[in-house]
């Protein structure tokens, strides 16, 4: 391995362990959780245990690194899913692959609440009038083969947030690196993930008026706006391989792990396996455990997400290669998550 991209694998794994320091009373108190939320029918399918392995689009949320494996000039992909509490999101991404460069890729994701009744003290049952938020985060990726074994990725985001009348703008930044071990069919993957500044909310929302402090009478009031705390992103560091596992000419089935470690939740640990036919059909399913589960005073009824599991089809159209890709995951207290994708390849 060359020397200089051996020291970069270890800076980051040195530097990383600074990013996560926190108690665990500040689970939930993190900003912009929608950067958790993930996109894409494989790696759902995959409940995020293929960082090791993921590649082309199907990259960009779980480990930038993957982009370097575009195949072909480039892609386009698009997903839809019903989150919870009749949240749809939705998510679309390209990428152009240029020789001797790398590949760069552009993203964007949408969340869509519907429409929330406008409540006043003065009319708990609504005025009438109704807000929307607003939740965006676009960004854009880049990647490149460092070595033929060592793929290198990272991805800045911009996040922006509305509430009615309030809003917050931040940036994060996505850095991953995947290490393939010849061809035994062993690869290793690290990422860290939402590193940025912290975020707050401000707006006209925030503001009111009062009479000026002291004062008595009919004094005109004064406007005064309430400043909001900023909070952290959810940074995480997660590390995975997989194997694959040929068995005949045709068939191939993946084995893949990762674990996630951030200061907002417990401990991941991630299982999944897929199996592919000629590249053609495929069958995903995934396990997901936390530290807590292990904790003797760990309530299952905590849970929210369980078991993922979805299949694929592949096939090459002339020069163009067509994906369509389903997604299920188990959900507790809220309709189960079921994701849609199509990726074109050029």
């Amino acid at each position: 391995m060359n020397k200089k991209y051996f020291n970069l694998i270890i800076t980051l794994l040195l530097v990383s362990p600074l990013v996560f320091a926190g108690p665990r009373s500040k689970r939930g108190l993190s900003a912009a959780p929608e950067l958790l939320i993930p996109v894409g029918s494989v790696g759902t399918a995959l409940g995020g245990s293929n960082l090791a392995n993921t590649s082309g689009l199907d990259a960009l949320y779980w480990n930038p690194s993957g982009l370097a494996n575009t195949i072909g000039t480039g892609e386009v992909m698009f997903s839809h899913q019903k989150y919870i509490a009749d949240i749809n999101l939705n998510y679309a991404a390209g990428s152009y692959s240029f020789p001797g460069v790398g590949v760069l890729a552009l993203s964007i994701k949408t969340m869509d609440f519907g429409d929330i009744p406008v409540t006043t003290v003065d009319a708990p049952e609504g005025t009438g009038a109704t807000y929307s938020p607003t939740y965006i985060t676009a960004g854009i990726s880049y990647a490149r083969n460092m070595t033929d074994r060592i793929k290198f990725g990272a991805t800045l985001k911009l996040i922006s947030e509305k509430i009615a009348l309030v809003s917050a703008t931040g940036f994060a930044a996505d850095f991953g690196l995947q290490y393939f071990v010849g061809n035994t069919g062993l690869k290793f993957g690290v990422v860290l993930k939402n590193i940025g500044p912290n975020m707050s909310f401000d707006g006209t929302g925030l503001e009111d008026f009062y009479p000026p402090s002291g004062t008595q009478g009919n004094v005109p009031s004064e406007p005064r706006r309430i400043v909001l705390g900023a909070f952290e992103l959810p940074a995480t560091l997660e590390l995975g391989l997989s194997y694959d596992l040929k068995a005949g000419k045709n068939n191939m089935v993946t084995f893949s792990g990762a674990y996630m470690n951030s200061a907002f939740s417990a401990d991941e640990y991630k299982i999944g396996f897929e199996y592919n036919y000629k590249k053609i059909f495929y069958l995903r399913g995934s396990y997901l455990a936390t530290q807590d589960m292990f904790d003797s005073k760990f309530n299952k009824d905590d849970i929210l997400f369980g078991p993922s599991f979805g299949a694929g089809v592949n096939y090459q159209f002339g020069k163009m290669n067509v994906g369509l890709d389903y997604a299920f995951r188990y959900t507790k207290r809220f309709s189960h998550n079921q994701l849609f994708t199509v990726k074109l390849g050029f």
